[in-house]
């Protein structure tokens, strides 16, 4: 695993990795299986041990699927008629007519442009040397790709404003001040840190710091910086260490798999169906589902746009947290009313 390692220090962008596994899974339509995924797409390839012991990798791509879904990208899982049960041998494709745009959409000829100028970056990287060293790779593998893969509509993610300032300063390992809002505190923060990681989450993008100021490692969500992220002169940082993203990765998803709510949805609605699928227990009985969260603001805001379709049956701080914002929202529509 010595030689594994030293290969995955060379870094490659998620969304690096994120794009040449949705082209990949474009260009089947039997699927590849996962020892297929982790052999051959950029990202993977590069830290794929043949000879086994690719279980930081293997995690890797069981998040990569779930931001993938998240994107909007319909991921299908497709199990072998001769391996039932077997999860060696599941196959992962992107089926065309899923990810085709309906025929009732139509583009005025501004949003044209702009999808034009989108479709040209998909064009390139598509024609990349990389991707076309991917897709040799699947011909090896007796697979051939759907020609032609260009032609597909991406589902477009824009970064938070702090993205591109915060990149900068983790590739100066320079010092940074912005302001951040905190749920439960009445006015957003100053705060001085030293950004060690960006990292991309169930959709969400989060930085990983050194708060100066708390003297400790801090997590931040970057659609609560509210102001520009600002150089602080002079002031610059240590390396990170190595593997820092996957640290915090994991450790994301070990806090949200400690955050656990069961929710009453009312049948045959949006909330039923959008929070359905990411349901890890259900009574169908008792209409009762129960997911895992990560931030529980963010999760109390995705709940109370819902209204009355979702009811929190626990835990009691979410169930305050729902509560409290439609209250809100109540008070204001009573207030607008009486104006």
């Amino acid at each position: 695993m010595a030689g594994a390692a030293g290969k995955g220090e060379s870094r490659i962008p998620v969304e690096d990795r994120l794009f040449s596994l949705v082209l990949a899974l474009l260009a089947t339509e039997t699927g590849l299986l996962k020892s297929e995924i982790l052999s051959s797409v950029r990202g993977y390839a590069d830290r794929y041990d043949a000879s086994g012991g690719n279980a930081n990798l293997e995690r890797q791509f069981e998040r990569d699927k779930d931001d993938i879904r998240e994107l909007g990208i319909p991921l299908e899982t497709v199990e072998s008629p001769d391996r039932p049960g077997d999860n060696q041998a599941l196959r992962y494709r992107i089926p065309k007519g899923q990810y085709d745009l309906p025929d009732e959409v139509r583009f005025t000829p501004d949003e044209l442009t702009l999808l034009g100028l989108a479709a040209e970056v998909w064009r390139e990287a598509s024609l990349s040397a990389d991707s076309q060293r991917a897709l040799t790779k699947l011909r090896s593998f007796g697979i051939e790709p759907r020609d032609p893969v260009i032609g597909y509509a991406p589902r477009l993610r824009v970064r938070d404003a702090a993205f591109e300032p915060l990149r900068q300063a983790l590739d100066r390992r320079q010092t940074v001040r912005f302001r951040y809002f905190k749920p439960g505190e009445a006015e957003p923060r100053l705060r001085t840190v030293n950004p060690l990681a960006v990292v991309l989450h169930e959709g969400r993008w989060h930085l990983h710091a050194y708060d100066r100021d708390a003297a400790g490692p801090r997590t931040f969500l970057l659609s609560r910086i509210v102001d520009d992220v600002v150089p602080v002169p002079g002031m610059t940082f240590d390396a990170p260490p190595p593997g820092i993203q996957d640290r915090i990765l994991a450790e994301l998803d070990e806090l949200r798999l400690r955050n656990a709510a069961d929710l009453a949805v009312t049948a045959g609605t949006d909330a039923e169906v959008r929070l359905g699928k990411r349901a890890v227990l259900r009574d169908e009985e008792a209409g009762v589902i129960r997911l895992h969260y990560t931030d529980a603001a963010v999760f109390a805001d995705e709940l109370a746009a819902y209204g009355p379709e979702v009811r929190v049956i626990n835990p009691e701080s979410l169930r305050e947290a729902v509560r409290s914002r439609l209250a809100a929202v109540a008070a204001a529509h009573h207030d607008e009313g009486a104006g």
